[in-house]
């Protein structure tokens, strides 16, 4: 093919501009009816009791490290292998990133170098979910739950006191529609936050979503109206409720933030959500198992986990890794993939090779799995109007470009 193959372009079709020509339409383009819909079709989606919607999955991890009262002096544990996003929003709390190594199987958080990580200090845990395939939750929910684990935590919020134990916030920016030992994403972790952004399996250009699952006696009704709240200035009513007939007074009842979800960003996710399992999974399944078919037959493709005995994932990413290369042979392959038209990308930089953290004390070397990972890396394009003939372009263009590199080694 002479066209460049795109990385993972977003899905615009005709029905998505039907439904967000009516909501221009419909005089709601802020939050309203249609985010509110989104909010409870993701929650039965799921299968958690109360989902909110946001302008970011970035807003929402923030939201609910801010919740639970995270401040400076704290520390939260997140893996070093992730986007800089879920970092970022610990510092913006005046906390303190804890950064561990992953595991070499999975790219997901260890969970020995997690129970290491834990202090007196620590007050969540940040597990990421990589390419869409879900961490060892059941391991994770322990460990917090051990009783000298629990007897190190300290409390000093109404929130953590009544938790009693470090918060498990799930960054499942990739995952959604992932399951874990049968259950989805969405119900393994106290809060879960999905990301919609442009180049998610379900996007609503930018966009985010908190589902909440809190046990008792935490009512996560209750923590879903104060986020409402917390989320839209602190203020009482949003613009729904004010559009009431008489119901204009509204308070201001504390200094919050400005992260709601529009409507216009609502109607593109319902009409992505209505066929989410049954045509847009479908077709990502169909383009990674073709992958990893085809690549198995090579012994230098080390295949992401897809489909295991614990977990499936969403098929957002196939991360593929090149056994037995350096980061520089890794960059050349690279080049050369796309000296023949076909996109990819790496997933990620991992947050100590980034100028911020690297400047404060972050140190590469502290985290070898992690550095092993990235370094042979290579993200191939899935997306839904991938077609037969772009993958065959897209696994030519990798296995001839990989085999000239290590065949001139």
């Amino acid at each position: 093919m002479n066209a460049l193959i795109p990385f993972s372009p977003p899905r615009i079709d005709d029905e998505i501009i039907q439904e967000v020509t009516a909501a221009l339409k419909s005089g709601w383009i802020t939050t309203g009816p249609r985010t509110k819909q989104f909010e409870k079709e993701l929650s039965a989606y799921n299968g958690n009791e109360y989902t909110l919607c946001l302008n970011s999955a970035t807003a929402g991890l923030e939201i609910m490290l801010r919740w639970f009262g995270v401040k400076e002096g704290d520390e939260v544990i997140l893996p070093a292998y992730t986007y800089a996003a879920t970092a970022n929003v610990v510092v913006h709390c005046g906390a303190r990133p804890v950064l561990v190594d992953v595991n070499t199987s999975d790219f997901n958080i260890n969970v020995e170098n997690v129970k290491a990580a834990i202090t007196s200090k620590t007050k969540v845990i940040m597990p990421v979910d990589f390419a869409g395939y879900p961490c060892d939750y059941d391991s994770i929910n322990a460990l917090v739950n051990e009783t000298a684990i629990k007897s190190l935590f300290n409390a000093e919020t109404k929130e953590q006191k009544k938790l009693g134990r470090v918060m498990i916030l799930s960054d499942a920016a990739h995952s959604l529609g992932g399951f874990y030992k049968g259950k989805r994403t969405g119900t393994l972790a106290d809060a879960t936050v999905f990301s919609f952004h442009a180049v998610k399996n379900l996007t609503t250009a930018e966009g985010g979503a908190i589902a909440l699952n809190f046990e008792a006696p935490f009512s996560n009704d209750d923590i879903y109206k104060y986020l409402c709240i917390y989320t839209l200035h602190g203020q009482n009513k949003d613009a729904l409720a004010k559009m009431q007939k008489g119901n204009w007074r509204y308070d201001i009842i504390e200094a919050g933030f400005k992260c709601n979800m529009t409507d216009i960003m609502a109607a593109i996710g319902l009409v992505e959500l209505t066929r989410y399992d049954n045509k847009t999974l479908i077709v990502r399944k169909a383009i990674c198992n073709k992958y990893a078919t085809k690549l198995s037959n090579y012994s230098w493709a080390e295949l992401p986990p897809l489909t295991t005995a614990n977990a499936i994932t969403s098929f957002h990413l196939f991360p593929l890794r090149i056994k037995g290369i350096t980061e520089e042979q890794r960059d050349q392959i690279i080049q050369k993939i796309f000296d023949l038209n076909v996109s990819v990308n790496v997933h990620f930089i991992p947050l100590p090779m980034l100028s911020f953290y690297k400047n404060k004390g972050y140190t590469m070397a502290d985290y070898p799995v992690t550095f092993n990972n990235y370094s042979r890396e290579i993200s191939l394009p899935v997306f839904y109007n991938l077609t037969d003939e772009m993958s065959d372009c897209v696994l030519n263009a990798v296995i001839s470009s990989v085999e000239e590199i290590i065949n001139s080694k």
